[in-house]
């Protein structure tokens, strides 16, 4: 019944065709593999930059100038 005291006359029926509008399970009943492929694609290159940084800085923690500059460096920052 709508607020203005009037009836509502629709069916309280669906029809067998009616597409409803997607929820959050539906994508992920459907697109899960989907979803954990690309996961696993761009977990690859995330842990090789990863690895390449943690690399550079372990080379460059040897160098006390460095170590001063990348600990001084924060001080500037916005």
């Amino acid at each position: 019944m709508p607020d203005d005291g009037s009836v509502d006359s629709a069916p309280n029926l669906i029809a067998p065709g009616l597409r409803l509008p997607e929820t959050l399970e539906s994508v992920l009943r459907e697109d899960g593999k989907f979803f954990a492929a690309a996961s696993a694609i761009a977990l690859i290159p995330g842990g090789l930059v990863f690895a390449t940084f943690a690399a550079w800085a372990g080379a460059m923690a040897g160098n006390p100038e460095m170590v001063e500059l990348m600990t001084a460096y924060s001080a500037y920052g916005y």
